[in-house]
Order: structure tokens, then sequence, then C-alpha cells
């Protein structure tokens, strides 16, 4: 495959993005739906939207769009439907033989039934529920009444028994008027229902005031909350009877029941009537309980014919949508018989697409076939690498910072390796690295069942960068390993000890009471450095040292890519004006200083580094004394002092003068002619200072101050850059000590009592803490620390990362979008 540029980048898949070309498709009307079905499948044909200046309403295939609206609608209802009944959807996807216009009449037909089945059985169920209440109502209110025929009957019996004699001078006047005239007794109408309970304090209030008080009100709480026929839902309410008198005073109970809701039921004044209607009531409820079953029962059967098939209906009017939505981009020729886009395409995947066409021309039963043709241009393509279900989560690491630009250097292919390394170096400990591959193994191992189900935000982010955690693991144990460190406890894994005790007093003393008695420990960290007192100072020394080395060596290692970006766009310019001046600087500092570190190690030797890189800047001519390391050191110090010196003009003052007499000879003879000789880089370099209207100026100044701040921003970052990685050196000091107080002064210090609670306690909090602060929060502080070292301290001296990411039209993404 053509890379475009020279053979100069290693040949990785990652390492560029895939070269694009922008196509034209020509695609007859007749064919078209079938054509754009196809490129879907296929997902490679990232499309231009050639009607951006219309609106949705005005493009070609709005009306379809529009019932693809209406059948998602049709859908979600089902789904609520579905949900409300307890009812799963079928997850395996079949092959379905309706096509679009069957699937809309299937889907009204069935919304139709469906909805008429729900209004039935609401209005049964709201009568179901009238009945409930009434049946309520002839219970309460009939006690009601029975205990008023009780009293009257024994105040009936009373009054008889005192009038049994001659009627006394203290009995009432209008009394003995009512019992022996019936005409002069007054005839009470009564209303019966119910009312909320919370609003029965003031509908009793409002009826007294309303009346003047010329009413009798009886109320009595329900023990259960009953279910309202209006709102369906369950309410606690209060039985009533009111007695009044007078048309006058009901039209009033009337309204007031209405503003209060209230739901009024006749009750019957004979007993007689009474039992026939509780009677009639029973039954009808009975009734309507086995007729709303029963409407239960189908429409259950129905949204369990809709669950089998609603993946594959929910499936094809997405994919329907997508298509004429993908449509609409494309603009309709003069004649109308055919259709006209533009998208971008992977140059890998031109004979797919020319086949995916082909084909569409023969299921389509086309007279004429569709068009391809790559067309030239100037604009940037979008950038598109293939990846696989492992790399892609360092990619999306990498493009989270900022999606590369069209074919420069992709971080992606080193972040494989130096992100859980370094990630590693700050959490190395074999056994929690151990803990967290059991982790995402588990992951590793259900995957195919895990990606299938949903899970929570923070499960579904795990599971996701399942791998990048694996990798992060595995290096864990190896830097672990190397530090010789399991929960913080050493081992002899790999040989004994090269030091032994001069004498039995110098156990803990400190590491001048050992003697070498062997050939040095074969990997890592010898253990007999834990746990003595010189231990902190070695490892500060050590992981401060390693951690400057792994610096320097990352951002030469940025360095480098940039030199092969340049050489990739054949922009000369950065070769000798960035890439040169910049090793320069950067390895006469900081490289230097990690030489001196490398040699002090190989030699043993008790030279001050801190003294020696101070005084090479200060006083760069006097002895170094007792901090020389190897002979010629005082030449080496100032030929690297000039050197770095000189570099920093070397970067700023050249560029800008080669911009401005390149852009003069562009600009020589023709207007817009471009020099063949130029170099890309350089012409874009131009490019973002010179104007379509006002081409022939050149803001020398703006771009000298450009340059001005990228000089100064690599000579002050190449100094705090190095000091970002002694993170390295603190975060790995703190896990370890972290490690340490967990094993020392919870799990031993309850080891040593002789008690069963004690220990099981001791044990349980040690857990906890390694879970929930080494396994969970400091997993989290080291993967944060590694990113902004790949982001910012890694990434800056090469990666531009202003490109635009490929998207193709293609039915897998859009699934995914939905999930």
């Amino acid at each position: 495959m053509a890379r475009g540029g020279g053979g100069c980048c290693p040949p990785m898949d990652l390492m560029r993005s895939e070269a694009m070309q922008l196509v034209q498709v020509i695609i007859p009307t007749e064919s078209a739906h079938l054509t754009v079905s196809y490129l879907g499948e296929l997902g490679l044909l990232q499309l231009k939207d050639l009607n951006a200046e219309k609106s949705p309403f005005q493009r070609t295939y709005a009306a379809q769009i529009k019932r693809c609206g209406e059948m998602a609608r049709k859908l979600r209802f089902f789904k609520e439907q579905m949900s409300k009944a307890g009812i799963s959807t079928s997850t395996q996807l079949t092959e379905i033989s309706l096509d679009f216009d069957d699937l809309e009449i299937k889907l009204g037909e069935l919304e139709a039934e469906l909805a008429e089945v729900n209004a039935n059985n609401e209005k049964l169920q709201r009568t179901y529920n009238e009945l409930l209440e009434y049946s309520t109502v002839l219970q309460k209110a009939g006690e009601f009444f029975y205990s008023a025929q009780r009293s009257a009957a024994a105040q009936q019996r009373e009054m008889e028994a005192n009038q049994s004699g001659d009627t006394s001078l203290e009995s009432p006047l209008l009394e003995q008027d009512m019992l022996t005239d019936a005409s002069k007794q007054v005839k009470l109408g009564s209303l019966s229902g119910l009312v909320p309970k919370e609003k029965a304090m003031a509908f009793e209030r409002i009826l007294f005031r309303a009346t003047r008080g010329n009413i009798f009100l009886r109320q009595e709480s329900i023990d259960e909350p009953v279910t309202d026929p209006v709102s369906g839902e369950k309410v606690a309410k209060n039985a009533f009877v009111v007695f009044y008198s007078g048309d006058r005073a009901k039209a009033k109970i009337l309204k007031i029941c209405d503003a209060f809701n209230a739901n009024r039921y006749p009750f019957p004044d004979d007993v007689a009537k009474q039992l026939h209607t509780v009677r009639e009531v029973s039954a009808k409820i009975s009734e309507l309980r086995v007729t709303i079953d029963m409407g239960l029962a189908h429409r259950d059967n129905i949204l369990r014919s809709i669950a089998s098939e609603f993946e594959n209906w929910n499936r094809l009017a997405n994919k329907e949508k997508s298509i004429y939505h993908t449509l609409n981009m494309l603009s309709v020729d003069v004649t109308k018989k055919c259709l006209v886009g533009e998208g971008w395409s992977p140059v890998f995947a031109t004979t797919q697409i020319q086949d995916a066409l082909q084909q569409a021309t023969l299921d389509s039963k086309s007279q004429v076939g569709s068009i391809f043709q790559v067309l030239n241009t100037t604009e940037s393509p979008p950038t598109y690498f293939r990846t696989n279900k492992f790399t892609s989560a360092f990619q999306e690491i990498v493009d989270a910072y900022g999606i590369a630009k069209y074919q420069e250097a992709n971080p992606g292919v080193f972040t494989v390796v130096t992100f859980p390394f370094l990630f590693a170096v700050m959490f190395g400990d074999w056994g929690h690295g151990i803990c967290l591959l059991v982790a995402t193994l588990y992951l590793i191992i259900r995957e195919k069942k895990l990606a299938s189900q949903k899970l929570g935000d923070i499960m579904e982010m795990m599971f996701g960068g399942r791998y990048v955690i694996m990798m992060m693991a595995l290096f864990s144990i190896y830097t672990g390993l190397i530090y010789n460190e399991f929960f913080s406890v050493p081992f002899e894994l790999f040989g004994k000890s090269a030091y032994a005790c001069r004498d039995p007093s110098c156990g803990d003393a400190a590491t001048e009471g050992l003697l070498k008695v062997r050939r040095a420990y074969p990997f890592g960290v010898d253990p007999v450095w834990h746990g003595s007192r010189s231990e902190l100072p070695f490892l500060n020394s050590l992981k401060m040292k390693m951690s400057i080395l792994l610096g320097v060596a990352q951002m030469n290692l940025g360095i480098v890519i940039s030199y092969f970006n340049a050489k990739f766009f054949r922009n000369s310019v950065n070769v000798w004006y960035q890439f040169i001046p910049q090793l320069i600087f950067l390895n006469s500092l900081f490289g230097y200083l990690s030489m001196l570190i490398i040699i002090k190690w190989c030699t043993g030797a008790k030279a001050d580094l801190y003294h020696t890189m101070i005084y090479m800047f200060l006083s760069p001519t006097d002895e170094l004394g007792e901090n020389q390391l190897f002979p010629g050191q005082k030449l080496v110090q100032l030929v690297l002092l000039v050197l770095a010196l000189v570099s920093v003009p070397w970067m700023l003052i050249p560029k800008p003068f080669f911009l401005k007499r390149e852009h003069e000879r562009r600009h020589q003879g023709q207007q817009y002619a471009m020099l063949q000789t130029a170099d890309d880089s350089v012409v874009a370099d131009l490019g973002d200072h010179g104007d379509s209207n006002h081409h022939e100026e050149f803001e020398f100044s703006e771009v000298f101050v450009h340059q001005l701040i990228h000089t100064i921003e690599f000579v002050l970052g190449a100094v705090s850059n190095t000091a970002s990685y002694l993170r390295l050196w603190a975060l790995s000091l703190a896990h370890s000590e972290l490690s340490s107080v967990f094993y020392d002064k919870v799990l031993l210090l309850a080891w040593g009592y002789n008690n069963i609670l004690i220990r099981i306690v001791g044990i349980a909090i040690f857990i906890a803490a390694t879970v929930g602060v080494l396994l969970v929060m400091e997993t989290l502080s080291a993967f944060l620390h590694a990113l902004r070292l790949h982001w910012v301290e890694f990434q800056n001296k090469f990666y531009e990362g202003d490109g635009y990411k490929f998207a193709p039209f293609s039915f897998d993404l859009i699934s995914e979008e939905e999930d």
C-alpha cells in the first residue's frame, strides 16, 4: 500500500494513518437506496454533506425520514409497554423478510391494536376501581345507617316507655305534635362517597360553612388505601355520609364534592335494596376481574410477539433512517435521474467500494451502473487507523488528547509499551500486579458475555480498557520483581543475598555492618536493603536517577519521531532548524546528566552530581576536583555548554527568514503558482500566515514571535519536563511506603496479638486498605500521572494532534452509538 512521502518510517500499520482519497460516486436514482445500504454495510466511505445550505425539510428524502421518525416513535411506545409489563426483548438478531413499507404497515396495525386493548383495559380498570369504591361505600354507609337505626329504635322504645302514662308537664310540645302528626316530620336527603383523607378536614369545614351548619356529616377512615378510578394511584380516603335538607343544600354539597374530588355513590334507603345492591356490585366485580385478566393476557401475548422481533424491527428502522439521512447528503443531478456524492475513503478500500457499487446495480436491476472516480484535492483528509480490540484502547488514550494530523507519526504505537511501563514504575509491586492481572483476566475471559450486557459507567470503562489494565499488571509484576516487593515484603527469588552480617549485632544497624560474601544479586534489588536503616536513602537515590534516565530517553524518542515526521512530509526546515538544535540542547544538558548517572553507577564514585551540573553553568572553567568522573570532563562540559547556548538561536532565528524567502519565491512570476520543489510543510506553514485575498502580505513579525514562543517553550520545557519525570520516583516511593505501613502497622501488629478476633479484624482492615487505597486509588493516581507524562512531556515534542477522525457511514457504528 502506498504511503506517500518516502520509506523513512518503520513499516507499522499504526505508525501512519491509512492513505486516504477524495472520491466521487454518481448513483442512478433507482439503485440509490440499495447502493447506500451496501456502502453502510461496508463502512469504509465517509460522505460529505453536499446540501448543507438546505434545511432538513427542503431535502429530497425528508418525507421518508419523517416516516422513519414515526416508526421510531411506535417502537419506543412498544418498548415502554413491554417495560411496564415486565417483558424483555430478545437479543438474537435474525434476518427479516419485511421491507420498509411492510414494516411500516405492520407497526401501524400493532400500535392500533395495542392502543385499543389498552383503552379497553383502562375503561374496565376504571369501572373496576369504581365498583371497589362503591363496595367500600356500601359497607361503611351500611354501618352508619345500621348504627343510626339501632340508636333510633332505642330512643323510640325509651320515648314510648316514657309516654305509656299520662303526658307529663315536662314533655316537649313539639315532640308530642310530631309523634301525633306524621306530616310535620322533616324528610332528610343523604349523599355518600369517598374523599381523600388529606382533604377530609377542609371538606368538612367548607360543608359546614356553605350550609350554615344545616347538615349532618359522618366520616370514617378506610384502613387500606384504595385505587382512585381517575388517577389509577393508591390514595388514602375517608368514607362519608352527608345528611341535608332541601335542594339548595344538595346543590351546594354536589359542587363542594366536585371541588374536593370526592367520588359520590348512591346508597338506597331500604335495607332490602341495600342487600341487593351489595350482591349486584360483588357479582360485577368478579366478572370484571375475569374480563380484565383476559384483556391483560391478550395484551401480554401481543407484547411477547412484538418482543421476539423488536430488536430486528428496531435495527431495520434505524438502518432505513440512516440510509435516507445519507441520501439527503447527496446532491441531485440536474436531470434528477442520478445522485452525486463526495467523500473520503481509504485507498485500500477502492476495490471493495467498486464491488459494492457493482453489486447494488445488479441487485436493483438498474440499466445504468454507478460511477466511481478519485478527485484531486488540497483539502486535508481525515485520519484513520485500523485497530483491533487490543490496540483500540491505547489509540483512544492518544485520541483523547487530539486526533493525529493526516499521516503524522502516531504515538499510539509507542504508547502500547511505554504507557503501561511508566505506570508500572510508579506501581511496582508484583503482589499488587498479580491482583490487577487476576481482575483483568476475568474481564478478558468473559469478554464475549460482558460485551453483550449493559454495564455501569465505571465498569464500562474498565471493560473497554481491559487490555491496557492487563499490560499495566504485567509490567507491574516485572517492576515489582525488580524492586523485590510483594505487598512490601522482599523475597530471595533469584538467589541468596550478596551480603551477610559481619557479626550478630549488625542485624538492624546499618549496611556498614554487612560484608559482601558472594556475587551481586542477579535480578533486581537485593532483599537485604529492605528493612535496613539505609533502605530509604538507597531506594530514593536509585529511583530518582532511574526516573531521570527514563524521562530523558522518552523525550529523546519524541524528538527522534519529529525527525521521521519531517522526513515523511519532506520538510527539511524542521530537520535542520528544529530537530537538530532540539536534540543538541536536550542532550547537552540532560543527556550529559544521564551519562554521568550511568558512569557513577558503573564506577561507584562518590561525585556530587548536583554540584557538577550547577557549577557547569555558574563556573564552567573551575576545576572539578573530587567530582570528576572521567578524564577530560571539564573540556566536555565546556563544549556541551557552548552547544546548548548555540542551539537556542539556531532554533529561533533561521526558520522565520527561510519561510520569508520561500514565500517570496512562491510569488515570483505567477501569483498563485506553486513551486514544485517547495517543501510540503513549508507551504503549509506559509498557508497559515497568508490570505487568499492578500497573498503578497507576509507578517514576518508574527512568524518570528510564533517561533520565539516555540523556542522558549522548548528550552523551559526541557527543564520542567525532566523535573516532571521525577513523579515516577515520588509515586513509586509513596506506593512502597504505603504498602509497608499497611503490612507492618496493620497486619503484623494485629498478628502479634494472641486473639483470634483481633487477628480477623486486622486481616480485614489490611485487605480493605490494600484494595481501596493501593489497588484502586493508587492505580488511578499512577494511571493519571502516566497519562500526563505521555500527553505533555512526550507528545509535545512531535505530535500536533490537529486532525479529524475518519467517521465512515457504517451500520455497525450506528448500532454502537445506540447501545
